[in-house]
């Protein structure tokens, strides 16, 4: 038998790493700065972002809150185009509101 070489990047290893390193990208959401890794699996993702907006409406009882909500719908937003471009008017609209009232203090005639 012929020993057959190949040049696949899993025979070296330094490039092998590299490539699967790059390869393996986990996704991450981003809340106040911060990176929060979240699940791999479509169905992860939305059972968690699920979850918890089911456990924010629950926010009159300790430990859950209704900060939940808002959470769990930037979770669902990675995987729906409707909630995605929801929380995207949502962030436009509050960000010209916030831009406008800077402006407004910093002109010195704010309401």
């Amino acid at each position: 038998m012929r020993k057959v070489l190949t040049d696949r990047p899993e025979d070296n290893k330094e490039h092998g790493e590299e490539t699967h390193k790059a390869r393996v990208k986990r996704r991450h959401m981003r809340i106040l700065g911060r990176h929060v890794p979240m699940p791999q699996s479509v169905a992860m993702r939305r059972t968690l972002g699920g979850a918890l907006v089911a456990g924010g409406t629950l926010g009159f009882l300790p430990v859950l809150g209704f900060w939940m909500i808002p959470l769990g719908l930037v979770v669902l937003s990675h995987d729906s185009a409707l909630v995605r471009r929801k929380r995207r008017q949502l962030e436009v609209k509050l960000g010209r509101r916030w831009k406008g009232n800077a402006a407004n203090k910093k002109d010195g005639s704010g309401t």
